[in-house]
């Protein structure tokens, strides 16, 4: 089958179009290319138009929805399909700057959803009330691009420098992100080197603390992670435990973990159970505990143990096997729908 991602609108002074592309994975990158300046209203509009352009060229008649966003019914609600999937992967609601609409929308999209994905857990407990078919799938990883790192020697230019201990962090710096935990960290243990990889959004770079031991690197492409976790001793996950970060599961944990990198992260919930259940991370919400974690695993040579535990754990974790069960499911929709559709007609004739 076809795969359409459609994009959030770009704006620019040249001609309004739908820009599509196909990748090298073979899904059209489908993006709006709308005019600065325009209401948002007409952004809606033009977008919608630009969607129903999009599926006549393209001849899409037997579709699915798969929405990341209830924002996007804004300008697909028209639509009628044969299946509506609501892949809900945080609690967007929640983030920093959410637009005000999102709850409102989200309530319709579950009504109208014939299936619902969680991308965790917590996430799951949260909505299952919500939706008669919902079901949790935590964030599956690539083991084999994350294992790179427990043998790549060469390590990028940036962070040759950087001395060793190293505890290292990548993703993005947000509202999420306990500041004030790094900040006290580095400041008690002026000889541990912390190493921020990712973009700053959201927050005001100039509250991040700036320490002679804290190196921010900058955003990171998917590629270049395993060359940056083979130089750390520990890798970390300091989020603040706010509402934004209630429901969160964080993929960051199991490619860590992939890369044979021990884990400090706070106690976030979908880490918690099933990590720290298994004996696979340390967890620690202040200054002393993250600093007695860390002590305790810079002092440990062998973690031959540790890893064979991390290895098994991580067995079925593939993208591969996330995607057949979701299929699967997605099977079982379109099969009693049919069904449905059959016994409706049956009872008119």
């Amino acid at each position: 089958m076809r795969a359409f991602f459609i994009e959030e609108p770009v704006f620019t002074d040249g001609e309004e179009r739908m820009h599509v592309k196909l990748s090298q994975e073979g899904v059209y990158v489908a993006t709006p290319h709308l005019q600065h300046g325009l209401p948002e209203q007409e952004v809606t509009s033009r977008t919608r138009n630009m969607i129903d352009e999009l599926f006549l060229e393209k001849e899409i008649e037997n579709y699915a929805l798969w929405y990341y966003t209830p924002m996007a019914l804004l300008f697909s609600d028209h639509l009628s399909p044969a299946m509506t999937v609501y892949d809900c992967m945080d609690e967007l609601s929640a983030f920093k700057f959410a637009p005000p609409a999102l709850q409102q929308l989200e309530k319709q999209l579950l009504q109208q959803a014939d299936l619902v994905f969680t991308g965790g857990v917590s996430l799951y407990e949260h909505k299952k009330h919500h939706h008669p078919n919902i079901h949790a799938f935590p964030s599956s990883i690539e083991k084999e691009h994350f294992a790179q790192a427990r043998v790549i020697k060469q390590e990028p230019a940036d962070q040759q420098y950087i001395q060793h201990p190293r505890i290292g962090f990548y993703g993005v710096v947000d509202e999420r992100f306990d500041i004030g935990l790094l900040e006290s960290v580095a400041r008690q243990r002026p000889d541990w080197q912390f190493v921020i990889l990712g973009p700053v959004v959201k927050i005001d770079p100039a509250t991040l603390p700036r320490y002679n031991n804290i190196h921010y690197l900058g955003s990171k492409s998917y590629k270049e992670l395993p060359a940056y976790l083979s130089g750390w001793d520990i890798a970390m996950i300091p989020f603040a435990r706010n509402e934004s970060t209630r429901f969160i599961s964080p993929t960051k944990t199991p490619e860590y973990l992939a890369a044979a990198r021990p884990v400090i992260s706070t106690s976030i919930r979908d880490v918690v159970d099933p990590y720290q259940k298994n004996n696979l991370v340390e967890i620690a919400d202040d200054t002393s505990s993250f600093i007695e974690s860390g002590e305790r695993i810079l002092a440990n040579q062998s973690k031959e143990t540790w890893l064979h535990q991390v290895d098994s754990f991580l067995a079925n974790n593939s993208w591969d096997n996330t995607w057949t069960s979701m299929m699967q499911l997605m099977g079982t929709v379109i099969q009693d729908k049919t069904i449905n559709i059959k016994k409706t007609k049956e009872a008119y004739v």
